[in-house]
């Protein structure tokens, strides 16, 4: 039988790329994105057919032998009600749930934290910490359906932002603190019951968001964020995607309340 994840942020960056790895690693996934627009926030969200896509390349990435498979769901991530309802998916066609996987986030600012819109600090503080917290408060119920001994795994992505200080991103690293603590705080709930906690934390990433943080700063391009990196490069999605398929694994059980770095050096 093949491990079972939910995934948030699927429609593009790091969710799809962690859709993608998971799907290639044997893993039946329902894929969840809100695929419309936030009216408080100015750039563009995932889509319904760039959603379709990512499912299509994950379902083609799978072994055709492996059960399981993968399926799109439309949910508000924020929504506890709605992101219920995609967990319930995922344990009618799947047979249960092992992995709750967020990664959906939103990024504004560009301006000190006082000149902020009112609006867009709600947005920043509903998706990238309301959401990892109704996903925990939906999915860990059903991580704890599966019978034990169990290896169930809450995984949820943070930011560098969470510990170093960035002009002008105050709300998005305070909401990203909050991640890290929230992971904390679980795990320590999660104690005995075979389910971790853990976050990543990526530097950099060549993504939409990081494309908006450009523009936030005035920037033409994403390039001169490479710079800011001991690597001296982006980050690819995948290689968050692959840090989060790693913690997912049966055999990680060890790790639990970690934060791990996936940031090309940046929080040195």
């Amino acid at each position: 039988m093949s491990r079972v994840a939910v995934v948030t942020g699927a429609a593009r960056g790091i969710g799809a790329a962690t859709v993608v790895a998971l799907a290639t690693a044997g893993w039946s996934v329902v894929a969840v994105d809100r695929c419309g627009d936030d009216p408080r926030l100015s750039y563009a969200m995932g889509t319904r057919a760039e959603l379709e896509d990512v499912v299509a390349r994950a379902a083609r990435s799978r072994d055709a032998a492996s059960p399981g498979g993968v399926v799109a769901y439309v949910a508000d991530t924020t929504d506890e009600a709605a992101l219920g309802a995609a967990v319930a998916l995922a344990e009618e066609r799947f047979g249960g749930l092992d992995a709750m996987v967020a990664v959906a986030g939103v990024i504004a600012g560009g301006v000190p934290l006082w000149e902020m819109p009112a609006a867009e600090l709600a947005a920043v503080l509903d998706v990238d910490l309301g959401g990892p917290i109704a996903a925990a408060r939906v999915g860990v119920p059903a991580l704890l359906r599966r019978p034990a001994p169990r290896q169930a795994r809450y995984l949820v992505v943070a930011s560098a932002a969470a510990t170093q200080g960035l002009p002008h991103l105050s709300a998005y690293g305070a909401a990203k603190a909050g991640v890290a603590g929230l992971v904390r705080g679980l795990a320590a709930e999660l104690a005995g019951t075979g389910i971790t906690a853990n976050a990543v934390s990526p530097g950099s990433t060549d993504t939409a968001m990081l494309t908006e943080s450009a523009r936030l700063y005035g920037l033409d391009s994403t390039a001169p964020f490479a710079g800011q990196q001991p690597v001296g490069r982006l980050l690819a999605a995948d290689e968050v995607a692959s840090a989060l398929v790693w913690l997912a694994a049966e055999d990680r059980g060890g790790v639990t309340g970690a934060v791990l770095p996936v940031d090309g050096g940046l929080a040195l």
